[in-house]
């Protein structure tokens, strides 16, 4: 009989910066799980509220899974604690407005204005929690023309030009193997919590950030548009191809090259 075991935790660290620092995690599917697990990772006591009966999407994303549990969610949940509440109760707004008070951050990825309507957006809780640092993770930012809408990876690839100048030389635009979007967008969004709880400490009190999938994804293409910008070179698809990093293979493996001048 073949008994699995895992763990949701990564044990004790002798480093552990945010040692201390408590999160209250609103976000589901990547991004957000992926930012508050690495806050997690560093130390912080991170509390994952999620929807009754279902929780997060991602518990039933699989096969593979793990017992009962999706690989994919325990992928980017690890040292996390998870209480479900139900959001469109006032007793569960008012629970997490207290849960709010005791903690240092808050990250959410819902649509710009709906927990505003709940009662749980950064102008009301910052009234009972000053403290707070309220982090949200949109689409396309907090205020625009494409604001209202949901934002996703493969999209967000698309619109930032990813997509475009990512396949074959001679096919068609392809979405890359790994929800990379998304992953720079939880990089980004921890970085910008480090940020703010630094700046926290200057300043006494907590500050509203808007991280976005677009914003992210763009930045991470800031050579793409630098040639673009300074020597007109406009980026097209070249497959595996580079200007100064190719692949060999042998008999058994393949060989990376990089020239650096």
């Amino acid at each position: 009989m073949l008994i699995t075991h895992f763990s949701m935790n990564t044990g004790e660290s002798q480093i552990r910066p945010l040692d201390g620092v408590k999160v209250l995690d609103l976000t589901r599917v990547l991004a957000g799980p992926f930012a508050t697990m690495i806050l997690g990772d560093l130390g912080a006591e991170v509390i994952k509220v999620e929807r009754p009966g279902s929780g997060d999407d991602t518990r039933a994303w699989g096969p593979p899974f793990v017992g009962e549990e999706s690989a994919y969610f325990l992928s980017v949940n690890r040292n996390k604690k998870s209480i479900a509440v139900n959001l469109k109760d006032p007793k569960g707004t008012k629970l997490v407005t207290e849960l709010a008070k005791v903690c240092d951050v808050l990250v959410e990825n819902y649509l710009p204005g709906k927990l505003n309507e709940m009662g749980l957006g950064y102008e009301e809780l910052s009234k009972v929690a000053p403290q707070l640092i309220y982090c949200s993770i949109t689409g396309y930012g907090q205020t625009g023309p494409e604001s209202h809408k949901p934002g996703y990876d493969s999209i967000a690839s698309a619109v930032s030009g990813l997509m475009h100048i990512t396949g074959p030389e001679d096919g068609d635009p392809v979405r890359p193997g790994v929800a990379m979007t998304d992953l720079a967008t939880g990089l980004y969004t921890q970085g910008a919590v480090m940020a703010a709880l630094l700046q926290r400490q200057k300043t006494g009190r907590g500050l509203h950030i808007d991280c976005n999938l677009l914003s992210s994804q763009v930045a991470c293409l800031t050579h793409i548009a630098a040639n673009y910008l300074n020597a007109g070179i406009e980026a097209r698809r070249w497959g595996t191809a580079h200007g100064s990093i190719s692949s060999i293979s042998s008999a058994d493996r393949f060989i990376i090259d990089g020239e650096c001048q």
